[in-house]
């Protein structure tokens, strides 16, 4: 089985991003949509700079037209663009460059999304209130996991994303909240336990 995909996501410093390549993330995931996590483009290229060639630096982008986000795609020097908001198949397709991976996170509800569907190369599903460290019902009985590969994320913490990986099947996870110590702000303590117990 290969091994699973984890992305750390919110950074926002330098010890952010070195504490979580250090530990063995696949990707870095800096965001550009309003909240308590938001980050500038020069702060994304400054910190994108430190991050080695082998793990995927995201921006995270809700509500924004597809012009701010290719700008900030472009001033920043990410590889991959994480759609949250309710952007369509034109939109995405819109926003599709040579080497730009493109992820379109969904919130988990009662229809199992298709990866591809909107030319999408991952797919996260998600909590319906991305962001705010609530965990939703990936273990109910009726949970049915999305083809092919997809990220896991909402309320995951290193006490539970073996317990969640097991019940879903999930290719990856992606955390943010659940590797604070408060909101906002990143423990290196946590994203290195997150790490070893994803992996374990």
């Amino acid at each position: 089985m290969a091994e699973l995909f984890v992305k750390i996501c919110g950074l926002r410093t330098e010890r952010d991003v070195d504490v979580a390549v250090a530990a063995g993330a696949d990707a870095v995931g800096f965001v550009f949509a309003a909240g308590p996590r938001t980050v500038d483009a020069p702060t994304v290229r400054r910190l994108a700079a430190r991050v080695p060639e082998q793990v995927l630096t995201v921006g995270v982008f809700r509500g924004q037209t597809v012009e701010q986000v290719r700008e900030l795609t472009e001033d920043s020097g990410i590889r991959a663009v994480q759609l949250h908001g309710d952007e369509g198949p034109e939109y995405c397709e819109t926003l599709r460059a040579p080497g730009r991976t493109l992820i379109r996170a969904v919130a988990a509800g009662e229809r199992t999304p298709r990866l591809g569907e909107f030319g999408e190369d991952l797919l996260l599903l998600d909590a319906p209130d991305p962001g705010s460290g609530k965990a939703w019902n990936w273990g109910a009985p009726d949970f049915t996991a999305p083809d092919g590969r997809w990220l896991l994320a909402g309320g995951l913490r290193p006490d539970t994303v073996r317990a969640a990986v097991a019940a879903t099947g999930a290719w990856g996870v992606d955390v943010s909240s659940g590797v604070e110590s408060a909101r906002g702000v990143k423990s290196p303590e946590l994203i290195r336990a997150f790490l070893t117990a994803a992996r374990a």
